[in-house]
């Protein structure tokens, strides 16, 4: 029941991290938006295992199949199915925990609901599942930047006490690129990769915060009550794998100041649009956008496998002890910024197809003439 987000612009995710593929079914997508499958790979190489010396070596292309739903660079308006085939599966590294459940992973969790659990590999709790987040994610991206303008840029904020200084507004993807941590601070970007390789050579981990911007978001996406866009931002950031917060604008900080302090003043220019002369908002106000950029971080704990011995329990709850096996990034930010990019575009995406239904205009059609096109 919960594989499936969105309401105009669907998606469903399937299989399992050692099942035979995994990948997704999105419906809702416009017809005749321009989208190549070397489009979908760009993102899906940014989110592989094996990229680096400092994520988990895993050896998985990651290559996208198009099953259905785009015909000659185009999408057809109907279902598109996207399939990634596993081809590095090493269930053998798990199978202790056939019968001990790992700490702090869902193994537990899924036998009291399902009574049953894909124990190889963690099933749909793995981050493989983020495979047809991040492969809808890049449709989703193409279709905000091609319709309304919209750039969504992720980026490593902090590992563990190690902070990134980062203008949101001039952020590029590029330079979070340059380096294996995806942190765009160049000095404190090193500081993060000693970090990271020290805790891998000690069988350990380490968490942190992914920052987040949107900009070109006009005013107006999102809706009232339970569908604020902070709302639906908060759910599919916690929904990753390893999340554990979601702040958007001031977050937290904003407890500290005064409402004087706080407030983000309307101004209009000599054409009379309106802006914000500060935006501690983070873009959203009423839980509806107002052209301002939306601000965003990610908390992630920890990778849960660490090579120490642990006490856990068996199946059969009885006491005994683990010690983490297999191949696990020693700390999941760099492959967690295009999987934050991901969500963070299918949420927008998803409004800006609401918002175009409440607000578009559709002219009388008469008989015999072209059927007029709407929406977006």
């Amino acid at each position: 029941m919960g594989s499936t987000f969105g309401e105009l612009f669907r998606v469903t995710t399937f299989g399992e991290s050692h099942g035979p593929a995994v990948g997704c079914v999105i419906d809702g997508c416009p017809p005749q938006l321009p989208i190549s499958a070397e489009e979908i790979q760009k993102e899906l190489d940014r989110r592989r295992p094996g990229q680096s010396r400092i994520v988990t070596q895993r050896q998985e292309a990651d290559q996208v199949e198009v099953l259905s739903g785009v015909l000659d660079g185009e999408t057809l308006g109907t279902p598109i199915a996207l399939l990634v085939r596993n081809k590095d599966q090493r269930s053998r590294d798990y199978d202790e925990m056939r019968e001990k459940y790992r700490p702090s992973h869902a193994d537990y969790a899924y036998d009291q609901k399902y009574g049953i659990r894909a124990w190889s590999g963690g099933g749909r709790a793995s981050a493989r599942e983020t495979v047809g987040r991040v492969a809808a994610g890049a449709v989703a991206k193409k279709l905000l930047a091609t319709h309304w303008g919209v750039e969504v840029v992720a980026w490593v904020a902090t590992v563990q006490r190690v902070t990134a200084t980062v203008d949101p507004l001039s952020v590029t993807q590029e330079e979070v690129e340059a380096h294996v941590t995806r942190c765009p601070d160049p000095a404190a970007a090193d500081e993060m990769l000693a970090l990271i390789e020290a805790v891998r050579k000690e069988g350990d981990s380490v968490g942190g915060v992914v920052g987040c911007v949107a900009r070109g978001v006009p005013p107006g996406w999102g809706e009232p009550v339970f569908d604020k866009m902070e709302a639906d931002l908060a759910r599919a950031l916690l929904s990753l794998p390893a999340s554990k917060g979601f702040e958007i604008g001031s977050g937290f900080a904003g407890t500290l100041l005064r409402g004087s302090e706080h407030n983000d003043p309307y101004q209009a220019d000599p054409d009379r649009r309106v802006s914000l002369s500060s935006n501690r908002s983070g873009g959203v106000q009423g839980g509806i956008t107002v052209g301002e950029p939306i601000t965003l971080r990610a908390a992630f704990k920890p990778v849960a496998t660490v090579l120490a011995e642990q006490s856990t329990v068996t199946t059969r709850h009885e006491p005994t002890t683990l010690k983490g096996r297999g191949r696990h990034d020693p700390c999941v930010l760099p492959r967690a910024v295009p999987m934050v990019e991901a969500m963070v575009a299918l949420v927008l995406a998803d409004h800006a197809l609401r918002h175009a239904a409440v607000r578009s205009t559709v002219e009388p059609w008469e008989p015999g003439t072209p059927v007029p096109r709407t929406g977006c």
